[in-house]
């Protein structure tokens, strides 16, 4: 059977529930979020079994990541780090369509993920290891951990997956450029931004029908696929000599945070369950859509009945 082990960090997320400012006092809710996690939980509704790899603080938010995570179906190997607190993100919707994230991660349990924590058993029982420049970026040895989490997957043939997912918060462009630059010939399948792209294989802002001769510069470097992940123009996607577009699907957006990761879980799962270039990106698009009209950061991750009733549905104009 096909599976996935991912590593990183997973936060509590406080999110308000309405519209307005957090200073407002509106009504909040608890919950979790991280990329990678996200993408794990992307796959398990969709059919492929995941493993989630990190660090939480030995604290009762540690407890919830840990819970939620079990409770989407995920193997969770999470460590507990008694000197460090479990990071968290507070998200306020400042309107119907704009969104404000602050992260408080400097020093928290999941920025200390370390190379040692990593179980090499857990990746060479496994089909495919995803990893995002976001824990590249979150410390040194969170990047070491990556690192050495791609080594141990290609000395044993397991396949590797790296979305570039730049954050301007944890570092610069020059050196997240760079670090992507060794990452991406290291990786089988690639996901990232047009502007994320461009910063290894950069042919300034292309139009739409340029965006394959970008994806072809970064196949050049190593990796087999590549996905150019273009938000509401959909996507382009390049998997050998194929190349495929796709238009994003219209729809009422209440909250695109997450929306990146259900492009990549829906990807990967069609991917994996060895359907055509074509389904793989059908189900990235409409997974990333479906992710948007939910709120919360991996709620709205659909699953394949749920894929199905999305596809039915009568289009709902953004």
């Amino acid at each position: 059977m096909v599976s996935v082990v991912t590593l990183g960090e997973t936060m509590a997320l406080v999110r308000s529930t309405e519209i307005g400012s957090l200073s407002n006092s509106p009504p909040i809710s608890l919950g979790i979020g991280g990329a990678e996690s996200n993408v794990a939980i992307a796959l398990t509704r969709l059919g492929v079994p995941a493993t989630w790899i990190g660090r939480v603080g030995d604290d009762s938010l540690g407890d919830l990541v840990e819970r939620e995570l079990r409770a989407e179906g995920l193997t969770v190997l999470a460590l507990r780090d008694a000197g460090a607190p479990t990071g968290l993100m507070v998200k306020e919707r400042k309107s119907s369509n704009s969104t404000r994230v602050w992260y408080y991660r400097r020093g928290s349990a999941g920025s200390r993920l370390a190379p040692d924590d990593i179980d090499p058993a857990l990746i060479r029982a496994a089909t495919l290891l995803h990893v995002t420049g976001i824990t590249l970026g979150v410390s040194e040895q969170a990047r070491l951990a990556v690192h050495r989490a791609i080594s141990i997957a290609r000395d044993c043939g397991v396949l590797v997956s790296f979305d570039l997912n730049y954050r301007s918060s944890l570092w610069d462009e020059k050196t997240a450029g760079q670090e992507f630059a060794h990452v991406v010939p290291l990786a089988d399948i690639v996901f990232g931004s047009d502007n994320e792209l461009e910063m290894i294989a950069g042919i300034g802002a292309a139009p739409l029908g340029e965006f394959g001769e970008l994806a072809r510069r970064v196949t050049a470097m190593g990796p087999r696929q590549v996905a150019v992940k273009l938000g509401a123009d959909g996507c382009v996607v390049l998997a050998g000599d194929e190349l495929v577009t796709q238009p994003a699907i219209s729809v009422t957006a209440v909250d695109t945070v997450g929306a990146g990761d259900a492009f990549v879980g829906g990807y990967l799962a069609d991917f994996l369950l060895g359907r055509s270039v074509q389904q793989r990106v059908t189900t990235a698009v409409t997974a990333g859509a479906s992710a948007c009209t939910v709120p919360g950061d991996w709620e709205g991750m659909p699953s394949r009945s749920d894929l199905e009733a999305f596809s039915d549905r009568d289009p709902v104009c953004r």
